[in-house]
């Protein structure tokens, strides 16, 4: 599979990476779909240690024992529910970074993490003291890389004016085009995009509106209402589906700009995660295809968090 650098770094990423929330807790059917994902060229696996209280990283860590140093592996921090009844707190204080990573380590078994990337984050947060606290991991040598997992826009434009992050996680997809507004900034910082949710739900998968949500039939999708995610689907489908599977488009509309290092669908069963595979290694969209979907699609904007 085609490798692709994030940001200015020396990590060389499969173009496709296996998000690894959709998982489960059942070990040995999470391993396999690991495995399989090793065997078909994706060397990149993103966790958080946020995903099932921990248990997620010490699957993805039994899983690819063997093959270590052959992998990039990417977790998060920030999430904290070691001091809560029920549920997590945001935390993205240096004293808690730098304990976490200790338990993530821990937790993988593994003596680095190729790329840490703050879960989240608000304007209102000292960021001085959580840039401070990946960079000293960066000298200690516990990770190699790090970078924020936000759409927030007043998040984004102060790391990049403040941190040497190399990435930025964004839900992007053909129906949450939020991220192409970014893009060019972006590049001018050498920072990658990691496209998370590039699939929306399932909706751009080939099983489309019978993953709707009885939520997302009352409410509609981001700024889509129901009988727009119809219409809009249903003329992707109609005007290009006989060429190319809904992964396909979904996944090679992504990667068709080049900010993208890479795409992340989950995968809870080796057929979905196959199934992305061969969308991912198929041939790329001609710029006619791209310009077919961005004419079928919202150019969707973050209207909050802005200045």
């Amino acid at each position: 599979m085609e490798k692709r650098q994030i940001g200015n770094s020396d990590l060389f990423v499969s173009k496709m990476g296996l998000g690894c929330m959709s998982l489960g807790t059942e070990e040995k059917a999470a391993k396999e779909i690991v495995q399989h994902a090793l065997k078909n060229g994706i060397n990149y696996l993103d966790t958080a240690d946020l995903y099932d209280f921990g248990q997620n990283e010490e699957i993805v860590g039994k899983a690819i024992r063997e093959v270590r140093d052959d992998v990039i592996l990417a977790t998060k921090v920030g999430n904290r529910w070691d001091d809560v009844e029920d549920g997590w707190r945001w935390d993205p204080s240096k004293s808690y970074i730098k304990s976490a990573v200790k338990k993530s380590l821990s937790r993988m078994k593994v003596d680095y993490i190729d790329l840490y990337q703050l879960h989240g984050g608000t304007i209102e947060d000292h960021f001085e003291e959580t840039i401070e606290a990946f960079e000293e991991l960066k000298s200690e040598g516990l990770i190699r890389h790090y970078g924020i997992s936000s759409i927030r826009p007043n998040v984004i434009k102060r790391f990049l004016m403040s941190s040497s992050i190399e990435s930025v996680m964004m839900q992007y997809s053909l129906l949450d085009r939020r991220p192409e507004e970014w893009m060019d900034l972006l590049d001018e910082n050498k920072v990658g995009v990691i496209a998370r949710g590039p699939l929306a739900k399932g909706l751009l998968s080939e099983k489309m509106l019978s993953k709707a949500s009885a939520k997302m039939k009352e409410n509609g999708y981001l700024d889509y209402s129901y009988q727009e995610l119809q219409e809009t689907i249903e003329s992707i489908h109609g005007k290009m589906g006989d060429t190319r599977s809904m992964n396909e488009l979904a996944l090679q509309y992504d990667l068709a700009h080049d900010s993208v290092a890479a795409v992340i669908p989950g995968a809870s069963s080796i057929q979905q995660l196959q199934e992305n595979i061969d969308a991912v290694n198929a041939s790329p969209l001609s710029p006619e295809e791209v310009d077919i979907l961005k004419q079928l699609t919202k150019l969707s904007r973050y209207g909050q968090h802005r200045e």
